[in-house]
């Protein structure tokens, strides 16, 4: 007989991203709405191991979906990744009688439902547990989107522009670092859509006479007397290697910026409160229905799950096609 959910925990993990307390909203009203309680666990599986938790109710969560950040707080534990750490981190389950676990989070930095423990060690230990993707990189390869990315885009567009105005103002390049971890998927959107002659994304070895001196090279010919060069945090040497190497290469005055973690940061747009509503249902649906060790994802405009052992197999590239586009559009042959 299949047993019935009766209190869920969620938490936040690794890297915040903007949407997850949108995300953090759903789980509880939607746990709330089908007559399930909701504990919140601070500080990700730090707290799971601490026993660091609060009681989530529906008045709680009011007014969150607008908010940037995390309302659990995130924090990272090497204690985890230890077969003592995971058992501490079970018996707090128990404790609080948990029959379920949401987490919300990254891949890598989640210490995640991926490798080094995780939500697939917690369903070996017999939890029910659902993960839902949150973070800025949309690195992780079950989903073509994650919570957090187009607020992140958004953010960097904004300071790149503002950087256009004084680099025009001066005859600049400007080399911008934007995040990504190890992915450039945000580098290349953001490139995409400021016009930057040229993107470095770890993804692709740079050849800096074709990738980068030759596409400032003809910018320049046609009439351009600034430039932004879009680099993402992956690339080896990061963005001021590159400024070094366009600086001698051109002798163009060149100014590096990284724009950090303000890129964390922020009201989250409407795409990713959208988004992380949606995950949030559908996070708490699944373990209402008795599922569990599955990943909410997105594909295309349909929601969908699979298995964390499944999810794990999977690998996302760049989508070629945006790179092409950004190739065409900037004269690269």
């Amino acid at each position: 007989m299949e047993k019935a959910v009766r209190r869920i925990g969620v938490f936040t993990s690794g890297g915040d991203a903007p949407g997850m307390n949108a995300a953090i909203r759903a789980v509880v009203r939607t746990s709330l709405h089908m007559g399930i309680e909701c504990v919140g666990i601070r500080r990700g599986y730090h707290g799971l191991i601490n026993g660091d938790f609060t009681k989530l109710t529906f008045e709680s969560v009011s007014d969150l979906s607008r908010r940037g950040g995390t309302m659990l707080y995130s924090a990272r534990s090497e204690e985890f990744k230890t077969p003592a750490g995971q058992e501490r981190a079970v018996a707090t389950c128990k404790m609080l009688g948990l029959d379920a676990l949401v987490g919300i989070g990254g891949g890598g930095s989640l210490s995640g439902f991926f490798p080094q423990g995780g939500l697939l060690c917690l369903a070996k230990r017999g939890l029910s547990v659902v993960g839902i993707p949150g973070t800025i990189d949309n690195d992780i390869a079950c989903s073509s989107y994650t919570i957090g990315y187009d607020t992140a885009c958004n953010t960097a567009l904004e300071s790149i522009d503002k950087l256009r105005d004084t680099m025009q103002s001066h005859e600049r390049c400007s080399v911008v670092e934007v995040m990504g971890h190890r992915a450039g998927h945000l580098a290349l959107t953001v490139g995409v859509a400021c016009g930057a002659p040229a993107v470095i994304v770890p993804e692709h070895p740079v050849d800096y006479e074709a990738d980068l001196l030759e596409p400032i090279r003809r910018a320049r010919l046609a009439g351009r007397t600034h430039f932004m060069i879009i680099v993402a945090e992956g690339v080896e040497g990061g963005a001021y290697s590159i400024g070094k190497v366009i600086e001698e290469a051109t002798a163009l005055d060149t100014r590096v910026t990284v724009l950090g973690h303000i890129q964390r940061g922020g009201s989250p747009s409407s795409r990713d409160r959208i988004t992380a509503t949606y995950m949030g249902y559908e996070a708490v649906r699944l373990l209402a229905e008795g599922k569990t060790c599955r990943v909410v994802a997105l594909q295309g405009e349909n929601y969908v799950d699979y298995d964390i052992t499944e999810a794990l197999q999977m690998t996302k590239s760049l989508d070629q096609h945006t790179y092409e586009v950004m190739r065409a559009l900037t004269g690269v042959h």
